[in-house]
């Protein structure tokens, strides 16, 4: 088990600990009480924080992408409307995560339905948020790391530079597991949407399936079934685990962007963990709704709650000033 895996594996039992408080939104850590900065000395200190670090660890999640428009996994709003509308009205889907959890007797219709969600982040353009993400990190040595599977981090860095630990879009895998093997996705999608046009269920024959044991394929992604927990996975921890070794030593600014309460032990507790034990490091942490800095960092640590894209957005403007106005 890699380094990073190992700290995620603890955080979890952790969880489980204590999964009453989690199931409540509240964790079991004892939390700063410190009076937050106002919003424009927290986007000064936060860009000051990415200036003076030596090295950078992004923990993108769920908000990120929620915070450029990729909002319509949990609810029946105008993206989800937009991407998925002919499927939300006949349906009647409370959102995209609700369309994946529904029972499908028609295969076809439950594969036109998967094909639409898979093309949507497929082929996505790079959302703002990310851009302007980018913008921050320009010149500056960093990793990503991201339970985010929609491909938004791998459009704008090489594979190299992502570490995407809960799987991964553009990816199929067998449903049963039956072998240690993931294959392309894109190109089977733009198949099935193409058949599809504007109906809602692909022709059978589309129907992807395992090459090996001929059972239906499914995305290469954690939380909609049996996820693969293979060589593709491991390399994913490795990747990050590799970067943090070799950096251990230097100023690291772990900055979590968008960690909501269902999964904070994939990025937000290990992030914790590593500020306490690293003293050269620092972690800043920004989200919509939650306050959550626990006591022992408070001297090494920001909670931004704010909308994230607007927060993003005026650090780029702020480095961008403090640049002399140079946008590149």
């Amino acid at each position: 088990m890699s380094f990073y895996e190992d700290l995620v594996t603890r955080t979890q039992l952790n969880y489980q600990n204590y999964y009453d408080l989690y199931a409540q939104g509240e964790t079991p850590y004892e939390l700063s009480t410190l009076k937050p900065l106002t919003y424009q000395d927290q986007i000064t200190k936060l860009v000051d924080a990415i200036n003076a670090a030596e090295v950078i660890l992004v923990g993108g999640a769920s908000g990120l992408s929620a915070a450029g428009g990729g909002d319509f996994y949990y609810a029946d709003n105008a993206s989800f409307r937009k991407y998925f509308g002919k499927f939300a009205k006949k349906y009647h889907f409370k959102g995209a995560f609700d369309g994946m959890m529904r029972h499908w007797q028609d295969r076809a219709a439950f594969w036109g339905y998967l094909a639409t969600f898979l093309n949507t982040t497929q082929k996505a353009e790079v959302r703002k948020p990310y851009l302007d993400l980018d913008f921050l990190l320009k010149d500056k040595e960093f990793f990503v790391l991201t339970t985010n599977q929609d491909t938004q981090f791998v459009k704008l860095y090489d594979e190299s530079k992502v570490a995407q630990i809960q799987g991964d879009h553009r990816f199929f895998q067998c449903v049963n597991c039956c072998s240690d093997d993931t294959w392309d996705a894109v190109k089977p999608v733009e198949s099935m949407i193409e058949a599809m046009g504007d109906g809602i269920a692909i022709p059978k024959d589309l129907i992807p399936r395992c090459p090996h044991c001929g059972a239906e394929a499914f995305p290469w992604v954690r939380g909609y079934g049996n996820f693969l927990q293979g060589s593709k996975y491991e390399s994913e921890y490795q990747k990050v685990s590799d970067y943090l070794l070799k950096h251990l030593r230097s100023k690291i600014l772990f900055l979590e962007l968008g960690v909501g309460r269902m999964t904070p032990m994939f990025i937000q507790e290990p992030f914790w963990n590593l500020t306490l034990n690293l003293p050269e490091t620092n972690y800043i942490a920004i989200n919509d709704k939650y306050d959550f800095l626990p006591k022992v960092i408070e001297d090494r640590g920001m909670v931004i709650v704010d909308d994230l894209g607007k927060v993003l957005s005026d650090a780029k403007d702020l480095m961008l000033k403090l640049k002399g106005g140079k946008n590149a």
